[in-house]
This record gives C-alpha cells, sequence and structure tokens, in this order.
C-alpha cells in the first residue's frame, strides 16, 4: 500500500498545482525583487520587471543562476530575509573554489522536513520504523535533512552520521533498524562488510534505504538490494535548493517525483539555454519558490536528465525527473569523447565487480589517457597474471563498446581502493591540476 506525508499535495490534480506554482512564483519573484539586490541587478540587465511575470509561462524571461554567481555573491549576497530571521546554515562539500553557503529561516526549515518526510513514506516508512540517517551531518546537508524528515514521520532516529562501519552495523542488528539513508557508495560498503561477517540478507532487519547525494546505476542499485535483502530509493538534492527531498523515488522505482509545490524545473539546452519541451534530455534548471532566505530563481544544476509526466501506479502526480545521466560540468571530455563515470561503472557491475573503481585522467604527450583501476572481490583476487590479463582485456572491450575510446584497465587486490564515508572519490583528473 502507497503511503504519504502529504496526500492532498501529493496527489493533487495538475490544474490544482499550476495554479499553486502561478501564485507562489508570482509572490517570489516579488519578494526577491525587494529583497535580493543581486538578482533585481540581472532581472534590470536583462529588462524584466516583477510585472512581467505572471504565471509559470513566463519563468523563461527570468534571468539564470549559476554556480559562479553564488561565488560571487558570496557569503551574503543572494539572502532574502535579514540574518535575524535566519536561524541555520548549510554547507557544499565545496570541492573546488570557495563552498555554497545556504541560509535558512525556521520555516525553510520546516518545508525541507516536510520534503524529506515525503521521500521516507514513500519509500514505506511510517512511526513504527527505525530510521537510521547515516549521511553526514554537520554542514553537510544529508544528515539534517532526513533526520528532520525521520522526526515528522515519527521514526524511532539513529543519527549515527557517517564512518565507524561496525557501530553502524551493531546499531542497525541491536536497535532493529528498518530504513537506512546515506550515499549509495557508503550503502555498498555497509552491505559489504555485513557480507564478510557472514550476514545474509534475511539476518539483517532494513528493508528500505534512501540513498543519494552521488550519481550511482541502475546495476549498483541492484546490487545493493541483493546485498542488504532491501528496496533502494533515490532522492535528490542539492545544498543550493535546501538540500536532499527535492525529488525522491516512489515505489515504483522509475524517477523521482519533483517536489512541485517548492520547485518548478525547467529542461534547457546546456549551450544556448533554452527552454526544451518536455521529455528532452538537457539540463536541469530549478525555481525554489517558497524559499526565505535564500531563494534560488532559475538556478542551472549542472544535472543533465530529462522530466516524465507519464501517470506513476504510486498516485502521485508531481512531474518526475529520471536519473540524471550525469553532469554537464562532472562529464569528462577525453579525446573529444563525452564519458560519464556512470557509463564505467555500468560496465564493472554488468561482468560482476563491485562498484569500487577510479577513473585517472591524464594528458601525455598533448593526448588524453583515461585509467581504470577496478578492485576485484576477494573470491575473484588470483594472483594468475593470465586470468588476470584476461579480466582485463575483457572490461576494456566492455568500455571500447559503451564509450568509444579504449581505456587502460587495472586490476587492483580487495580493499586497496580507498572506502569512502561520504561523498566516492571517483575521478582524478590530472590534466586542471
Amino acid at each position: 500500500m502507497e503511503r504519504y506525508y502529504q496526500p492532498e499535495i501529493e496527489c493533487a490534480p495538475r490544474e490544482e498545482m499550476i495554479a499553486l506554482q502561478n501564485e507562489r512564483l508570482v509572490k517570489q519573484v516579488k519578494h526577491v525583487w525587494d529583497n535580493v539586490a543581486y538578482y533585481r541587478k540581472k532581472m534590470e540587465e536583462k529588462g524584466v520587471t516583477p510585472d512581467d511575470i505572471k504565471s509559470i509561462d513566463d519563468l523563461h524571461k527570468l534571468p539564470f543562476l549559476t554556480k559562479s554567481d553564488l561565488r560571487d555573491a558570496y557569503p551574503y549576497g543572494l539572502m532574502g530575509k535579514p540574518l535575524k530571521e535566519c536561524v541555520r546554515i548549510q554547507s557544499t562539500s565545496g570541492t573546488t573554489g570557495k563552498r555554497v553557503v545556504a541560509f535558512y529561516t525556521q520555516h525553510d526549515i520546516d518545508l525541507w522536513e516536510d520534503c524529506c518526510a515525503r521521500a521516507i513514506m514513500a519509500a514505506g516508512g511510517t512511526d513504527e520504523d527505525v530510521c537510521q540517517v547515516s549521511y553526514g551531518y554537520g554542514l553537510f546537508t544529508g544528515g539534517p535533512g532526513l533526520n528532520g524528515g525521520s522526526h515528522k514521520v515519527g521514526c524511532l532516529t539513529i543519527p549515527t552520521s557517517s564512518g565507524n562501519t561496525e557501530r553502524q552495523i551493531m546499531f542497525i542488528q541491536d536497535l532493529q533498524a528498518t530504513i537506512l539513508c546515506c550515499t549509495p557508495s557508503y550503502a555498498a560498503y555497509i552491505g559489504e562488510t555485513m557480507k564478510e561477517m557472514g550476514l545474509t540478507p534475511d539476518q539483517i532487519p532494513l528493508k528500505a534505504g534512501i540513498f543519494g547525494a552521488e550519481a550511482w546505476s541502475e546495476e549498483m542499485r541492484q546490487d545493493i538490494q541483493n546485498t542488504l535483502g532491501i528496496k533502494a530509493y533515490d532522492i535528490y538534492g542539492l545544498t543550493e535548493l535546501s538540500g536532499p527531498g527535492v525529488s525522491f523515488e516512489c515505489s515504483a522505482q522509475t524517477g523521482m517525483h519533483i517536489n512541485e509545490d517548492h520547485f518548478i524545473a525547467e529542461i534547457i539546452d546546456p549551450d544556448t539555454g533554452e527552454v526544451l519541451p518536455e521529455g528532452a534530455q538537457g539540463e536541469l534548471v530549478f525555481t525554489a519558490i517558497t524559499k526565505e532566505a535564500f531563494p534560488m530563481m532559475r538556478y542551472r544544476t549542472r544535472d543533465i536528465c530529462r522530466l516524465s509526466r507519464e501517470k506513476c501506479p504510486c498516485g502521485r502526480t508531481h512531474v518526475k525527473m529520471m536519473k540524471p545521466k550525469g553532469r554537464s560540468d562532472d562529464m569528462l571530455i577525453i579525446r573529444g569523447v563525452n564519458v560519464f563515470p556512470s557509463q564505467i561503472e555500468t560496465v564493472l557491475l554488468n561482468y560482476g565487480y563491485p562498484a569500487n573503481y577510479q577513473i585517472i585522467v591524464d594528458r601525455v604527450n598533448h593526448t588524453d589517457t583515461l585509467d581504470v583501476h577496478v578492485e576485484m572481490t576477494p573470491e575473484m583476487f588470483t594472483d594468475n597474471l593470465g586470468e588476470i590479463a584476461k579480466r582485463q582485456k575483457e572490461l576494456v572491450d566492455g568500455m571500447r563498446s559503451m564509450l568509444g575510446i579504449s581505456p587502460k584497465v587495472t586490476l587492483v587486490a580487495p580493499k586497496t581502493i580507498a572506502r569512502s564515508e561520504g561523498k566516492a572519490v571517483r575521478v582524478i583528473d590530472k590534466r586542471k591540476i
């Protein structure tokens, strides 16, 4: 039986949702114009005023915001509320340049937690569940978002944060945790560790997992589901838009429902910025229509995906976003070919390798090189060089047919690629260093 946290919104007729979005967008544009000088200037440069925005049909008239705008306006330039009304910040993991710092009023936090509560109930969660939140806490949005959502649903919440895998497993067993929330790479690691401890899926109390914050393939999902004996649900979010819960999967597992009462999604051509028709693949753009402190307008996510309004068997009417195919900015261009790490992961999982790998890109004599280090499972591990060479060739052939270029593949011993408790570092691009 499908469960909803706010059924009247999650299953609202399309006309009702459009009316709500129109009303909220008009109000939000006025709020931003009056309170965010940085964005007002962008609107003035484009010759747009709040009077030009009467409904979501006018959304395309507004200017975009990008990651570089966030850097330029850091720290307070995009705030829509005075500091005294803000109660919290969250921040990105910030691997390049200045971090993104997002601000929240108490109302912003309440709405964000509602979105996470919807995701937990879509994964079958109720007030009888024990929800273990193994995303990082602190500045990272994963822990605080799912923690708040879990409270709203009424689950017993175990705020383990990430790391200390033995303790994680102890709590799962001792407290009979039924829902696990963490990154997919950490879920795979927890599953791998349980398997080594001799635990079979039917000895693990978990029934569902809510995994996000990094790209993962369908093959990796199957792998996690089989190891932990659970149903694995995807969740999507960005610190800029609040955090996880911008969209989430339902029992159909065919894309993530966007919380359209809070976020309006568009798909654009990443090169021209032109809005593409529904169903087309392009860059995902979000406008937050209920955020007070950090109201992002037409924020370019750099995620490449498509939207679908096909009727969903779960009964939710909100548009679905398909799993992002990759990012227009972490897409690797190698010898002129577009390569997404998820394509390499798909090949590995198809050949039965765990999703522990590292892609090393370099430039030697003005030519790009692509090296993929792949960890073997203990069962596969061998010192028979002929056998290793044969397996490496098999993977090279598989990747060549998937990518159109040949990488160099090196099989390495189990546990030699550093494990991640947060986002896995999959790509080392030495060309930029």
